[in-house]
């Protein structure tokens, strides 16, 4: 007798439900009785208000922890739960090129549906450590205080580190308007419903988005989906890389990901440690960061702001984040309120791979840099009051005679694009050593 082949509608009508049901709903958290699910797996709820999508997120005795992707409004104790394939997939392909995506991959643009892309899995393994191609080539991104002080490698990982208000969000506008990276993938993460579109209009205008594809969570979404978030762009961002292009991910903010993976621990009932913060946010950190870099075809050169507390640089998310990023960006709120901008404080700010990255000239060029501002720093007081003698050390002297010409080099119009070779070429002009 010959087996004949069902549709899979048919198949999937036939398979038996297995269903559950809510035992209590604690705050931000449901509890389930009657599934066996693990870790990750998604449940559809099914309240007065319709499904609701969530996340099992703890596994006790008792049944299941979940958390929601969605508004609870209307769930109750006794409603119907059952397995769902939830939105563990994201789409991919070149038509996301000049979209707006949600936390879960779903358009809010009001553009064509993104149905007919193929989808795959949010879950993915960074580049094998023994396959990554060596970082020997700068990415420019058309800052000259980056490009010649902190240069940035195809495929580097960098922090820009900074107090609120400071300037993190221009930075990254005029990097997205002036880098030189075949795609940009940009995740706003917890950000304010107000500054996505002026983000998108202004910043990124038409010509910036059409090469980009930007993910968003606005800090009123539930803690899931902002987490989901940037593992969605980053998932995208794998895909652009093993087509082979260079992408360019940057991602606001670090800080605001990893509070929303406190909500996530403490509410599965894990122990708070450093400052409120669970023991799974410093587990998570290094496997969102490693996805990206170099792989064998392309590279993800990753840009992560984290939003220091109180301004204080060893807060315990940028202290884990700086040991495992490749370089860091500070921005300085002492420049940004005397009106320098963009305020890279380039003394504090340092990129691991400079030397892989740089010819010995262009070293020497930015090492004397370094060496007049640093000397200017430490002079500042007596220069301030009066009370240097000119001639008692000949840096402090030069350093004096430089400080305006280094202060424009230093300082960029947000709306202002420097290529990298102009920018290599102007600082060898002000500091000497011949054409870079």
């Amino acid at each position: 007798m010959t087996a004949v082949a069902l549709p899979e509608a048919v198949v999937a009508a036939a398979r038996p439900r297995v269903l559950g049901r809510v035992r209590r709903v604690v705050g931000l958290n449901v509890e389930i009785d009657g599934l066996q699910l693990p870790i990750g797996a998604a449940v559809a709820v099914h309240g007065a208000g319709g499904p609701v999508v969530a996340e099992v997120v703890a596994v006790d005795g008792g049944g299941l922890v979940c958390m929601p992707l969605g508004d609870l409004h209307g769930v109750r104790a006794g409603d119907r739960v059952e397995a769902s394939s939830g939105a563990t997939a994201v789409p991919v392909g070149e038509a996301l090129l000049g979209r707006v995506l949600d936390g879960l991959g779903r358009p809010i643009d009001d553009g064509p549906p993104l149905h007919a892309l193929p989808r795959v899995p949010v879950e993915h393994t960074p580049p094998h450590p023994l396959r990554r191609r060596r970082i020997d080539t700068q990415l420019p991104l058309g800052v000259r205080a980056l490009d010649t002080l902190v240069p940035c490698g195809r495929g580097q990982r960098v922090g820009i580190f900074a107090g609120s208000g400071v300037g993190k969000s221009s930075l990254l506008s005029m990097i997205t308007r002036g880098t030189e990276a075949d795609v940009t993938v940009l995740a706003l993460i917890g950000e304010r419903g107000r500054e996505v579109r002026e983000f998108i209009e202004n910043d990124l205008g038409p010509e910036g988005l059409a090469r980009s594809v930007v993910v968003v969570s606005t800090s009123d979404t539930p803690a899931l989906v902002r987490l989901r978030a940037a593992f969605t762009a980053t998932r995208v961002a794998e895909w652009f890389r093993d087509q082979g292009r260079d992408v360019l991910l940057l991602m606001d903010s670090l800080t605001r990901f990893s509070m929303a993976q406190r909500e996530v621990g403490l509410s599965a009932g894990e122990p708070p440690a450093t400052r409120g913060y669970p023991p799974s946010v410093f587990a998570l950190l290094p496997k969102l960061l490693e996805r990206a870099g170099a792989s064998e075809t392309g590279s993800i050169t990753g840009l992560y702001t984290v939003l220091i507390e109180g301004d204080d640089l060893m807060d315990p998310i940028g202290d884990a984040a700086r040991s495992i990023l490749d370089g860091h960006v500070v921005l300085s709120r002492a420049l940004a309120t005397s009106g320098h901008f963009p305020s890279i404080d380039v003394l504090e700010s340092i990129s691991r791979l400079t030397p892989a990255i740089t010819t010995p000239q262009q070293r020497a060029a930015a090492n004397e840099m370094r060496r007049l501002l640093a000397a200017y720093r430490d002079a500042k007081d007596l220069i301030e009051i009066g009370a240097y003698v000119a001639g008692t050390n000949p840096v402090v002297d030069r350093a004096i005679s430089l400080r305006e010409a280094m202060d424009g080099f230093l300082r960029q119009d947000m709306h202002e694009t420097t290529p990298a070779s102009d920018a290599w070429g102007a600082l060898v002009r002000l500091v000497g050593g011949g054409p870079a």
